[in-house]
């Protein structure tokens, strides 16, 4: 998916939402658990109850590779479910050596067909390039995580300056020979940061998980932010209920991000 397509799908919807399919079996309605496959009859009611609300769903590879053979099949059905305007994110969190980087390039982007992936730059350029060989695909590098033990390693300075902004201006670089997109994971848990990583990066998008269940604010995200922004929330749409009304009550959550949003615009 190109940026602009990206760009137009948000301001048509008015709307920054991304579902995060961080769909556990161990937390569905019990009701489901008798059908076939519990996981996609789950998936399939969220995502028939939000997608005219959602610019984006975000499956966590965790959640079907735990499943086994049988998660991979899921979350291929899964993504056949999702319309073809909506952005795709594989929450995968790769990164390797540069020929495994570009094997797993090839799962999720020609394999699976993702638009985006998430990818830790740990290991530096050569285990990042070759997901951006992709065009009009998207990588999304850890920059700075909504997570606490974000703190171990992220805000450690080199050369007076915090990790997770040498992420952002090093890895700038390496856009300007890319095919792809580069955007960052940026925690909402962390807007005043938020703020500085926006200056280094003005035009980039930035993907933010860390709102709701994990107490980030949606309006310090967006004010930090601006509108290249994908905002993240899982749980509290997905567990909205156990019931049988659970498909209803995650649009309700869904419907009352967006609403939040929409002043925004």
């Amino acid at each position: 998916m190109q940026p602009g397509q990206l760009s137009a799908n948000i301001l048509q919807k008015k709307s920054f939402l991304c579902v995060g399919l961080d769909s556990d079996i161990r937390k569905i309605p019990s009701h489901l658990l008798n059908s076939q496959d519990p996981v996609y009859e789950f998936n399939a009611r969220i995502i028939e109850a939000t997608a005219d609300l959602a610019i984006a769903y975000k499956p966590n590879l965790a959640f079907y590779e735990s499943l086994g053979p049988k998660g991979w099949e899921t979350l291929k059905k899964t993504l056949e479910l999702i319309p073809e305007n909506i952005f795709t994110i594989a929450d995968a969190k790769r990164g390797d050596i540069g020929n495994t980087s570009g094997m797993y390039a090839r799962a999720f982007f020609e394999e699976l067909g993702f638009d985006a992936i998430t990818v830790a730059p740990y290991m530096g350029r050569d285990s990042v390039l070759p997901f951006l060989e992709y065009e009009n695909h998207w990588v999304f590098l850890l920059a700075l995580t909504s997570n606490a033990g974000a703190e171990d390693f992220q805000y450690h300075e080199m050369n007076g300056e915090p990790l997770y902004k040498k992420v952002i201006s090093i890895s700038g670089e390496w856009a300007r020979e890319a095919k792809g997109n580069l955007g960052y994971v940026v925690g909402a848990t962390r807007t005043e940061q938020m703020a500085e990583a926006r200056a280094l990066s003005p035009d980039s998008f930035f993907l933010v998980p860390g709102v709701g269940a994990q107490g980030g604010s949606l309006e310090g995200t967006l004010r930090a932010a601006g509108k290249n922004v994908i905002v993240n929330s899982s749980r509290e749409i997905l567990y909205a209920s156990q019931g049988l009304d659970f498909a209803e009550k995650a649009r309700e959550k869904a419907k009352e991000m967006v609403e939040k949003m929409n002043p925004f615009f």
